[in-house]
């Protein structure tokens, strides 16, 4: 289970996330809007482990640890942060996300037979640019499934592009 309470993520000047609170449970689906990009991906690197707060928690499975949020913890297609590089192609895309699991859950490096498995041959050929909204978090959302400790995705995307 995530929870966070009274999360606040500082800013230069003012807070960047005012007070947040929110829990979900496994296998639930949590929809967080924020007024503006900023304040998203804030708090998307706050509940990911990739961001220390500036107040207030957030604990996976009960523990507050900021290690165990971000082993636990994958974030997905994060403006600024981890979205795709444009000139990239979907192969060496996925050839790149697979060299970041570790060596201990990864098979061989090879995206052909990644692509295969989980249906993604109809976009193999594709430029990352070229990538549909829908195709493209379908791709980067099971691409950080592909790690088996990940038990928490955290998606900061605009709903309009879906």
């Amino acid at each position: 289970m995530l929870s966070v309470q009274q999360l606040r993520v500082n800013g230069r000047r003012d807070d960047l996330l005012p007070p947040t609170s929110l829990q979900a449970s496994r296998g639930e689906l949590l929809l967080v809007t924020a007024d503006r990009q900023d304040q998203r991906t804030a708090l998307a690197l706050a509940l990911s482990g990739r961001m220390k707060p500036g107040g207030g928690t957030v604990s996976w499975d009960r523990q507050a640890k900021i290690k165990q949020l971000r082993g636990a913890g994958a974030l997905v297609d994060s403006p600024g942060v981890n979205e795709p590089e444009q000139h990239l192609s979907v192969r060496d895309l996925v050839t790149e996300d697979l060299s970041l699991i570790p060596r201990r859950y990864r098979g061989a490096l090879l995206s052909k037979p990644w692509l295969k498995v989980n249906r993604f041959e109809d976009i193999a050929g594709m430029w990352a640019e070229q990538l549909t909204p829908r195709r493209r978090t379908e791709l980067l959302t099971a691409l950080a499934l592909a790690n088996p400790r990940t038990d928490l995705l955290v998606l900061d995307l605009s709903l309009i592009h879906i």
